[in-house]
């Protein structure tokens, strides 16, 4: 057994069999835009499915939509660059905000019929605090939607040996044809395909990779004669006392708790458009509240498919991350092409295309969405008629996949693209999810509280990004960093917050009902279905067994 790889860099060598998987794959996913396509007749149906969609498919569809470049690439290159730390994005941050959105929120944002998350903006806050979150979201959504643009590019390099802006615009064309034709059911009906063709393609390359390695042992023992690691790669929770800091993360337990664990995780998985819009289109409120809980079961083993390889990487090509030769984003393109024959390697590719486009596919999807409804509609052109809005949405899909080939430029600049990801979410999520907490659980707090402590909650981690881009010894880590940007964010708008609400005026209670807890109530069942009340689809029980589940995976890494 050898852990020494070879120092070419990443060119995949794929044969005629290789090339047929992608062919198959892009005709199919070409001719599922087509097939939806003919069951757009309206805005509703293009943007929302129509909220037609039952729980499984939405379900696969949630987790699906977030496993494009963030956390293919992106955990894969945490995995190598920060080892077991990185199971805390999955064990105390997504399972329990993924249980809190399906068992908390979802009620109040299906039973209020809202189309979009910056909706129940406008009617929790009024208009000034729903424009700010409407071009904040469109703006971060192109962003996000360069980093999947980018990850596609570094594949379709790799293959082919394509320039990356060749590579990238390609990538962009495959999407915006399927979004275009067939809105959010073509993306969701692919994000359930591409679910499966993802596993598929990554778990081959996991087994392999252990194989290689000499099981979990020889994993340990080959990351401790590593440069630049040490035992704290093996650990989740070591080296994190408050004044002793030694993790790799390069945060105190506290930070890793309050500022992954809840904020960050929780202002992702509740307030962001672009996963909760699966849950937006199912049939009926049981569905929607099981969506996110259906999705948290796959993601439960997701980091076993996703970090285990990146720590293989750090074990078999760290020298070429510590010289510079590669960086941490292409551990698992470079394992694809070191461990995997012809055939498996296609599976592979075929896996990584399919995430990336999945990701993109969601951020097109909402920010078309989002704009059409709650910045077009709303404030541009009032009272069209429902084909001018289908047809806008179209073109609004043109401009931001157009939008997002710049971006993927940008994100193209960071050497770890989950810590620029972090970035975002410490920037646009964490207030909102603060915002959204607080408006939820407090009648008093007002309009103009929402407005400006939104507002301030963008102002203050960009400001202290700022900072640390000048004085980069301000954080041990950019990811560290991240984390306390997103808890400075969430504390700034609950001060902000609860100030403003003192000198300003509440809403009526009239006009918060079924938007403030304890307000009115939600109906929960009277849009079920028969087959919605047998006992193994009931909510609290499938978010009870996640979390159940969650535990006694995270204990044995602790």
């Amino acid at each position: 057994m050898s852990l020494v790889a070879s120092a070419d860099g990443v060119r995949l060598d794929l044969h005629f069999v290789d090339y047929l998987m992608l062919i198959i794959y892009f005709v199919t996913v070409l001719a599922i835009g087509i097939i939806a396509r003919r069951s757009v007749k309206t805005s509703m149906d293009f943007f929302l499915s129509g909220r037609s969609m039952p729980a499984w498919i939405t379900g696969l569809a949630f987790v699906s939509a977030n496993l494009g470049a963030t956390e293919i690439l992106g955990m894969a290159a945490n995995g190598a660059e920060i080892g077991m730390s990185t199971m805390h994005y999955y064990f105390i941050g997504a399972i329990p905000a993924m249980v809190f959105l399906g068992l908390v929120m979802m009620p109040f944002y299906y039973g209020s019929k809202v189309r979009s998350v910056p909706e129940f903006m406008l009617r929790r806050f009024g208009r000034p605090a729903h424009l700010i979150n409407s071009l904040a979201f469109a703006i971060s959504n192109v962003l996000i939607a360069g980093i999947n643009l980018y990850a596609m590019a570094i594949i379709i390099e790799a293959m082919l040996g394509w320039p990356q802006w060749v590579a990238i615009i390609v990538s962009a064309v495959f999407v915006l044809v399927y979004i275009t034709l067939g809105g959010l059911s073509s993306a969701i009906y692919n994000e359930v395909m591409q679910f499966f063709v993802i596993i598929a393609g990554l778990v081959p390359l996991t087994v392999v990779g252990m194989h290689r390695v000499g099981g979990w042992s020889g994993l340990k023992t080959a990351l401790m004669n590593t440069e630049g690691v040490n035992n704290l790669h093996l650990s989740a929770w070591q080296g994190t006392e408050i004044g002793h800091v030694t993790n790799p993360i390069g945060a105190n337990w506290l930070a890793i708790v309050l500022g992954l664990g809840f904020v960050l995780s929780f202002g992702y998985w509740t307030t962001n458009f672009t996963e909760v819009q699966r849950a937006f289109s199912a049939k009926n409120m049981s569905a929607a509240r099981r969506t996110p809980l259906i999705g948290a079961f796959p993601k439960l083993f997701i980091p076993f498919i996703v970090v285990i390889p990146g720590m293989i990487a750090a074990a078999t090509i760290g020298n070429q991350f510590a010289d510079g030769t590669l960086t941490y984003n292409d551990a698992i393109p470079k394992l694809i092409q070191m461990y995997l024959p012809s055939g498996v390697l296609g599976v592979a590719v075929t896996g990584l295309m399919a995430s990336f486009m999945a990701g993109m596919a969601a951020n097109v999807s909402s920010f078309n969405t989002v704009f059409t409804y709650d910045i077009w509609q709303e404030y541009i052109k009032p009272k069209m008629s429902d084909s001018y809005y289908l047809s806008t949405g179209r073109w609004v899909t043109v401009a931001g996949v157009l939008i997002g080939v710049f971006t993927a430029f940008l994100a193209a600049q960071f050497g770890n693209i989950m810590t620029y990801m972090q970035t975002l979410f410490s920037f646009f999520n964490a207030p909102l999810f603060a915002v959204f907490i607080l408006g939820l659980l407090w009648k008093k707090m007002t309009p103009q509280a929402g407005l400006w402590g939104y507002v301030s909650g963008i102002i203050a981690p960009a400001l202290v990004w700022i900072w640390y881009l000048n004085d980069p010894t301000l954080f041990e880590t950019g990811t560290a960093g991240t984390l306390y940007m997103a808890i400075i964010s969430f504390v700034t708008v609950m001060v902000v917050s609860v100030a403003v609400s003192m000198v300003t005026t509440p809403k009526a209670e009239e006009e918060l009902t079924g938007l403030v807890y304890g307000i009115g109530t939600i109906d929960l069942t009277g849009d079920s279905v028969a087959s919605d009340t047998a006992w193994y689809r009931s909510p609290a029980l499938l978010g009870t067994i996640a979390l159940v589940l969650c535990v006694l995976l995270y204990l044995p890494i602790i």
